[in-house]
């Protein structure tokens, strides 16, 4: 049985992936992601995986390296943050189109301009349409339990695709919080040893990320579009599996107080939770209001998230992120895209919240149910956050 400890996130992070036997980490440190790195890399130091740590000069660097680790058949992890990630930007399909089921841990930071470290989901929404599978954490617990999961969904040769899992900069990286980590006999138990489909060897010569004649080209990105959407079915086995194993239960959109909801806040990531308490103190007031969080952002669960939400008259969508010059945030506009042709569609909101780690408080949950209730919205998106 796994051991409940308190431990920082960013490194109960690193701790996971050493759970999973991984063969190459490739790595560059960029704040709030720093610790994940050097909790990797003192892993691999003290011999606790027999295992390579790739020391890169940049995050472009980073994730070639695992690219090139991954296509020799390494069971490869990496992690990035914010700038890091767009710097990653022109490998991110590279890493899909060659279906190699690699595992980055993005600690979600804000983009520049102006410079900022704090959290928000910026670094993420641009990076949307790579053809990775993408997790979001709510807290502590599922960072641990999603970075090994998301070893066992890549790996899937159903799948075969890189997956990103995200948990908020600062907000989780560096909380401590209370922390089932799993034995590793039961990791064993869960995740089989990696054996690659294809791999790169002098001995047995395979071409990987060859020259898309406009012959083949649209053929090859139907191909991944067909596996990302049909990967929904190997997540959803897998975290069957793992509830069936650890008691603990995922699903693509989870639920909180929905049966007679009349409206519904939509989270991903840790502002879940405080949504989860303005949830409890309307409820005390009398308001139907409920909770839907998207756990798995890629491949969006259209047709989960429909269920969820049938009954509900009024959506309030809650981004962490501006679709500059859009009708709202990227989450909003995904949701509201997925609800057009329903016949009865609840009223799709948007709202901006938390941009670049600015508070976002219970009190402020509870007024953007209310204004939503009384239809007083904006006709675009409203910003919500405790300034100072």
């Amino acid at each position: 049985m796994g051991k409940r400890v308190g431990m920082e996130v960013a490194i109960a992070s690193a701790e996971a992936a050493a759970l999973c036997k991984f063969d190459v980490a490739a790595v560059y440190p960029i704040t709030p992601q720093s610790h994940v790195a050097e909790h990797l890399s003192d892993i691999v130091h003290e011999g606790r995986v027999d295992a390579s740590f790739i020391t890169v000069e940049s995050e472009h660097s980073a994730l070639s390296a695992a690219v090139g680790s991954s296509a020799a058949g390494a069971r490869t992890i990496t992690a990035t943050s914010s700038q890091g990630l767009l710097f990653m930007s022109e490998i991110l399909p590279i890493a899909s189109a060659m279906r190699l089921p690699i595992v980055m841990i993005i600690a979600n930071r804000a983009v520049s301009g102006p410079i900022n470290i704090w959290n928000d989901h910026s670094d993420i929404m641009p990076m949307r349409d790579t053809g990775w599978v993408s997790l979001f954490a709510d807290n502590g617990q599922e960072v641990v339990d999603m970075t090994i999961q998301a070893f066992k969904i890549g790996e899937d040769r159903r799948v075969m695709l890189p997956v990103n899992m995200n948990m908020d900069g600062f907000q989780l990286t560096h909380m401590v919080e209370p922390i089932i980590i799993p034995d590793q006999e039961e990791v064993d138990k869960f995740l089989p040893p990696y054996v690659p489909f294809a791999a790169l060897h002098p001995d047995n010569c395979v071409s990987m990320g060859t020259l898309g004649m406009p012959e083949y080209y649209t053929e090859a990105q139907k191909s991944k579009d067909v596996a990302l959407v049909n990967s929904i079915k190997v997540v959803k086995e897998v975290w069957k599996d793992w509830e069936k194993q650890f008691g603990r239960k995922y699903e693509p959109v989870q639920s909180y107080r929905t049966e007679d909801a009349e409206i519904a806040f939509v989270t991903m990531g840790s502002m879940g939770e405080t949504a989860e308490i303005a949830v409890d103190e309307l409820r005390k007031k009398g308001v139907k209001v409920g909770l839907l969080k998207i756990k798995l952002w890629r491949p969006f669960p259209f047709d989960d998230f429909k269920k969820a939400a049938k009954g509900i008259k009024v959506l309030a969508v809650t981004d962490r992120a501006i679709s500059f010059g859009g009708p709202g945030g990227p989450v909003f506009s995904e949701i509201r895209s997925a609800l057009y042709d329903e016949p009865k569609r609840p009223k799709v909101v948007s709202y901006i919240i938390g941009l670049g780690g600015r508070d976002v408080s219970v009190e402020n949950f509870m007024d953007m149910a209310q204004r939503a209730a009384k239809g007083k919205l904006s006709e675009r998106y409203e910003i919500y956050g405790v300034r100072g």
